[in-house]
């Protein structure tokens, strides 16, 4: 630039404007120092936004892990076994119990430990309860009280696992040996509803009926601490590896199959409002070194659907136990029970699973099996052949005449818990004279039994016990134990 140029822009620059009289290199350079603050703002504003979207999102992410439960598929297609490897059976460990869970909606999953939001609101993952419950029947326990009669809930304390929670053994501090069951599907379970509940259910008190002894809530946490019975399930007992005898002799089954039914009964007339099991099958039956039946979970489909309806969109159930009406239409009442507790007397007759693909076609079904044999009166075939003696023929199809009843496809028609009652202690009743009488009397066994059938028919079952009217359960005791 010559000199000549140079003059000029410092004449121009110099020379005063209209704005307060300001010269125009101040003007120019009052509107560049005013761009560049303006832009600095504008940036310092853009990161400021972008680093509490940032913060937002890592929040979402954290919240997620906490609060979101993977769908789990429940559905099977067969049903398999494992034998346990001893014959002195104890509680497998890590056994799996195969549930079949129909769900309209994706978010039915289950997870170990997880909750959602509702549950976390009122208690943070380091919030500890108090050691007593206040509800006046059990205890509120810590998860730390847990966690060290569990050896921190670790796998080889592992006693059960299935679709409801993961069962484990433990010791408490006073060497009370408990079970302790980790809820896995507590969504919706918020504090309050969860206490109420458990409420409701640890108050049940029946000598059928593992007791529920107190419960933990804390953090995403939900769980239930159950007496500890001690001579594993009946599952173990009727398809374990027992050897070519099992120890379950016709008495033992008779009085396994009639306490669960007396549990049963005192779940669905004796308490108000009534208790539906839900998934009543033979793991489910836990046995003391008595051989005395013991229903658990009883109070686990009330605790994970609380819904007041008996229509639910959700079924859950056990593959080969689930009522046909119960699967294709969501309708839940007691006779969904009793027809899973008809499959359960067949198969602790049979030693047979209710689904069994391991056997011939036309056997692989319980149910079509069982009402074939005994069409083609071949009832004697269908008992376990690991029984010790076969019963008496009448005591046997006394019990599957109630079998039978109990899985009608009509639900409208099954008898109530009560009246099954009635029918299996009347046939004990006729099973134990017979074998008085044989004792003392060998020769006139024959004619006096047939006179016990005629006075017990007569006396409570009238022409016969497959036409006994429903309405009849209705007068008979609901509370004979």
């Amino acid at each position: 630039m010559s000199v000549y140029d140079a003059a000029f822009v410092n004449s121009e620059l110099s020379k005063r404007t209209s704005i307060f009289g300001l010269r125009l290199w101040v003007v120019i350079g009052i509107l560049l120092g005013s761009l560049i603050v303006l832009a600095l703002f504008l940036l310092s504003l853009c990161l400021t936004s972008r680093r509490k979207k940032l913060n937002h999102h890592l929040q979402q992410q954290q919240s997620k892990q906490i609060t979101t439960t993977p769908p789990i598929s429940k559905e099977i297609q067969e049903i398999v076994h494992h034998p346990a490897p001893v014959p002195e059976i104890q509680v497998d460990i890590g056994k799996i119990e195969h549930r079949v869970v129909f769900s309209d909606r994706a978010s039915s999953g289950e997870s170990r430990g997880t909750g959602s939001a509702c549950e976390t609101a009122s208690f943070g993952s380091g919030s500890v309860g108090p050691e007593v419950s206040h509800l006046g029947w059990g205890r509120w326990y810590t998860l730390r009280e847990l966690e060290a009669a569990t050896n921190g809930l670790c796998e080889e304390n592992v006693i059960g696992e299935g679709g409801y929670g993961i069962v484990y053994s433990g010791i408490l501090s006073d060497g009370t040996r408990v079970a302790v069951k980790n809820l896995l599907n507590n969504r919706g379970q918020a504090e309050k509803e969860f206490k109420v509940e458990v409420e409701a259910i640890g108050r049940v008190r029946h000598k059928n009926l593992v007791r529920l002894l107190g419960y933990c809530v804390e953090g995403a946490y939900r769980m239930l601490v159950y007496e500890y019975v001690d001579n594993g399930n009946l599952d173990q007992w009727l398809h374990g590896d027992v050897g070519d005898v099992s120890p379950l002799t016709w008495d033992i089954r008779m009085n396994i199959i009639l306490g669960t039914a007396k549990g049963l009964a005192y779940l669905h007339e004796g308490l108000e409002p009534k208790v539906v099991h839900r998934d009543v099958k033979s793991s489910n039956i836990l046995l003391d070194r008595q051989w005395n039946p013991k229903v658990s979970d009883f109070g686990l489909a009330k605790l994970l659907c609380s819904e007041r309806s008996y229509v639910t969109t959700r079924v859950m159930g056990t593959f080969g136990y689930v009522a046909p009406e119960y699967a294709c239409t969501g309708m839940l009442n007691e006779k969904s029970d009793i027809y899973s507790f008809g499959i359960l007397i067949m198969e602790i007759i049979s030693g047979r699973n209710p689904v069994d693909y391991s056997r011939p076609q036309g056997e692989v079904n319980l149910v079509d099996w069982l009402k074939t044999m005994v069409g083609n009166r071949k009832s004697e075939e269908v008992v376990d052949p690991k029984l010790p003696e076969m019963p008496a023929s009448k005591a046997l199809k006394r019990v599957l005449l109630v079998a039978l009843r109990c899985v009608d496809p009509d639900a409208t028609k099954r008898p109530k818990m009560g009246h099954i009652i009635h029918m299996l202690e009347a046939d004990d009743l006729l099973f134990r004279d017979e074998r008085r009488i044989a004792r003392e009397h060998p020769s006139s066994h024959h004619e006096e039994s047939q006179g016990i059938t005629r006075k017990v028919g007569d006396k409570q079952f009238g022409e016969g016990a497959s036409n006994t009217s429903e309405g009849d359960s209705g007068r008979t005791n609901p509370h004979p134990y």
